[in-house]
């Protein structure tokens, strides 16, 4: 497993945070949240800063934007019923991809890292992100 660079584990490297609320049934037998609860939070973030992307809202009908690949490194254990911080940004833009770096923190640690791999397809093959949509997403820039 590659271990988180040193600047994602710091929040105000990222331009995007949202609070987010643990649920009881996000722990497992030993109290802590479970990795699918990391993964879903991790998600929910990542929709929002899909979702701020001005570009998205007026692409054409046959462009698509998909996973392509997450890794997401557990450093320390999450408990309920402690909210989370989960802040994002776009580490890296391609030609037809970028990638959403993303970190997690409960009670001022950093308690897990996620970069998604996200891949344009048009008509069902990669193609260029659109020029729009690149600039939308430098604006998203991590300071990392």
């Amino acid at each position: 497993m590659t271990r988180p660079e040193p600047w994602q584990l710091i929040a105000d490297n990222y331009p995007v945070s949202v609070v987010m609320q643990t649920r009881f049934q996000d722990i497992d037998p030993n109290r802590h949240l479970n990795n699918v609860a990391f993964a879903a939070l991790f998600e929910s973030a990542r929709v929002r800063l899909n979702r701020e992307l001005r570009p998205w809202a007026d692409r054409p009908k046959n462009e698509r934007s998909m996973v392509a690949a997450i890794t997401i490194n557990y450093l320390r254990e999450g408990h309920y019923p402690d909210d989370v911080t989960v802040c994002s940004g776009v580490s890296k833009v391609g030609t037809s991809s970028y990638v959403i770096a993303q970190a997690m923190f409960q009670n001022d640690q950093c308690i897990a890292t996620c970069d998604s791999v996200i891949v344009c397809r048009t008509d069902g093959e990669g193609k260029p992100l659109r020029q729009a949509v690149v600039d939308e997403l430098e604006k998203m820039r991590t300071s990392g």
